[in-house]
């Protein structure tokens, strides 16, 4: 298990020095002068304008701007945002369990309600169920986020009036927050009805969030579970009379949950890019939100280290992915 944890940390490497050329490559190719921006003056002599140059190091070649940047990354420091003059690490953080506690929330009703209905619709495969359930997946990761969100806003928050429009919690609340994760900090302030207000503006964005992720894991357990029920241990499991319930649960599911797994931990890529749109629309103080208005604004340490980090933390993702393909099948790891 060590050699195969290994092997897949060292997969890691590459792919993050990739990463960073892409992110700092790309964020040069968008228009504008970042030295006009950051000076906050329409009328910049020439003089003043090369001095600035110089001082950000813009007149370096690329690849010295690159070296330097990658020197940094390794020592922690991605840099300070060009607006708030903060360093961008600091507000990566800052932000970050907002998006983390927003995606959480979104994944596990993902998880929740996809898997289970997965499954039925599996067992019962070609009742109305099944089709119900397939088309409704059909229709749920067709779905524009932006429309989808502003659609449940329409009907929940301003027809009905039973959940808020947008933030993470009602304005009357005041409290320090701890964790950063606005469920936990609401708890520990004690004040009454603080933890409700939390839950009531979580509900929107969370299903919104969550409805791509629901539908690619409903239709990859229903796919998965096909394939494991027509197995010949599958049939023989049923003909030593063991219950349905432990055929499917202990003998199709177990091996069926490697693919649904690898599409669970994809979703986390979908779901940092859903939650620029979904934080945006919900006005949620979240990473998402603080890329859209970095990108903007023209902050290129910003947006560069914001990319970074995100990636970095998909490809983490993936690697507990990959543990868990071992811990689920050990043939894997043995095989790698």
């Amino acid at each position: 298990m060590l050699r195969f944890l290994l092997s897949r940390i060292g997969l890691l490497i590459p792919t993050f020095i990739g990463v960073s050329i892409v992110a700092f490559s790309f964020i040069r190719l968008l228009p504008g002068d970042p030295v006009l921006l950051m000076a906050g003056e329409r009328g910049l002599s020439e003089e003043r304008h090369a001095e600035l140059l110089k001082q950000f190091g813009f007149d370096r070649p690329i690849w010295e701007q690159y070296w330097d940047y990658l020197l940094g990354i390794f020592q922690g420091d991605l840099g300070f945002s060009i607006v708030t003059k903060k360093p961008v690490i600091a507000e990566f953080f800052a932000l970050f369990p907002a998006t983390v506690e927003l995606s959480l929330c979104a994944i596990v009703l993902a998880v929740l309600i996809g898997i289970p209905v997965g499954i039925i619709a599996a067992v019962k495969r070609g009742s109305f169920f099944d089709h119900t359930v397939m088309t409704t997946a059909l229709v749920g990761y067709s779905m524009p986020i932006f429309w989808w969100g502003l659609l449940l806003i329409i009907l929940f928050a301003g027809i009905l009036q039973w959940t808020p429009v947008s933030g993470r919690i009602s304005l009357i609340y005041f409290f320090p927050q701890v964790t950063g994760f606005m469920l936990i900090d609401s708890l520990l302030s004690g004040q009454a009805g603080a933890f409700r207000s939390a839950v009531s503006h979580l509900i929107l964005p969370s299903i919104v969030l969550a409805t791509i992720p629901l539908a690619v894991i409903a239709r990859q357990t229903r796919s998965a579970m096909l394939e494991v029920l027509s197995e010949d241990y599958v049939r023989t499991a049923r003909a030593k009379g063991l219950s349905p319930f432990r055929v499917i649960s202990v003998h199709a599911l177990r091996n069926a949950m490697i693919p649904v797994i690898t599409t669970i931990g994809l979703q986390i890529g979908v779901l940092m890019a859903g939650a620029i749109l979904t934080e945006t629309i919900f006005s949620w103080p979240g990473i998402g939100k603080w890329m859209v208005e970095s990108i903007s604004r023209r902050d290129y340490p910003v947006v560069q280290g914001a990319l970074l980090m995100v990636a970095t933390i998909i490809m983490l993702v993936n690697l507990v992915v990959d543990m868990l393909y071992g811990l689920i099948n050990p043939s894997i790891r043995y095989a790698r």
